[in-house]
């Protein structure tokens, strides 16, 4: 999996923490609600990075 999607998923991690850090602050359920999903959202994918690099190394280990 590329280093830019990585980052890419880490950002969105970092923004739905502000999103539900700034909902919270302002008593704002629906951002801070929003904010939960876009962590999960990020999540989900960072865990499909995760289980695209273990095929690629179970991949590598046939090879060799």
């Amino acid at each position: 999996m590329g280093m830019d999607d990585k980052l890419k998923h880490e950002a969105e991690e970092l923004t739905g923490k502000a999103k539900e850090a700034t909902g919270r602050a302002t008593d704002d359920e629906q951002l801070e609600a929003e904010g939960r999903a876009d962590q999960a959202e990020a999540n989900v994918k960072s865990a499909g990075d995760k289980v695209k690099d273990a095929v690629g190394d179970v991949k590598d280990a046939f090879k060799s």
